[in-house]
């Protein structure tokens, strides 16, 4: 499903340039479970934007179902983005003046969808997920783990068959870690989801089919 090849990226600061990723090849399969472990600044969310085509590589290409995504317009990216991936990002990125429910339903806002049937799907998700009985409540009346599963919920609202997490357990404490891990290892094996995560705990790249390890912008074989 995913070919990252000779992927490299670098950024000028000033008079300096910073390589984040060094001709990166990788490749994740259909229904693989995928964890990207590395210390901080190895270059792990730098290749999860570019793989979920939040950005552009300064060299080399990504291939989603044999689509050179490097190549392809800002539209055609958000068309990628809104219809195969889903993100969940560290930071939750909930709208804080909407509640759960209006959060999980703006992904299909922008799709087109409407208005009964996206409600009507986001208290699905929701249910999902196991928040039922906060589908009106608004983030600040949630807790950090409540708060990354309605970012769970909103990421499967389009049904993408890529789930893209960048440090999803990061912010929350081990226990609702532990319940986020559980939530994405259902997705990945009831449901035949992508699923590619970036961590720098190991014990929760354990719970992943497969990990690949980084530092320096390469991935370590």
């Amino acid at each position: 499903m995913i070919h990252a090849e000779n992927l490299s990226k670098t950024y000028r600061m000033g008079e300096v340039e910073v390589h984040a990723l060094r001709d990166v090849n990788l490749e994740i399969k259909d229904g693989e479970f995928v964890a990207i472990i590395g210390p901080s600044g190895s270059g792990k969310s730098t290749l999860l934007n570019l793989i979920g085509c939040l950005d552009k590589p300064t060299s080399g290409a990504v291939f989603i179902d044999g689509t050179d995504t490097a190549s392809l317009s800002e539209n055609a990216l958000a068309e990628i983005r809104r219809e195969k991936i889903g993100f969940i990002f560290q930071q939750f990125n909930l709208i804080h003046t909407l509640n759960a429910l209006e959060n999980v339903a703006l992904p299909m806002f922008f799709a087109g969808v409407r208005r009964e049937a996206r409600l009507k799907k986001a208290a699905e998700q929701l249910v999902k997920v196991g928040l039922g009985d906060r589908m009106y409540h608004k983030p600040s009346e949630l807790s950090g783990g409540q708060q990354q599963r309605v970012a769970i919920a909103r990421a499967l609202s389009n049904d993408p068959e890529i789930i893209i997490g960048d440090e999803p357990t990061g912010n929350v404490d081990t226990e609702a870690g532990d319940a986020i891990m559980d939530i994405l290892e259902g997705l990945n094996r009831d449901e035949g989801r992508t699923v590619i995560i970036v961590t720098h705990d190991a014990e929760i790249a354990a719970r992943a089919g497969r990990i690949k390890r980084m530092r320096d912008g390469k991935v370590l074989d």
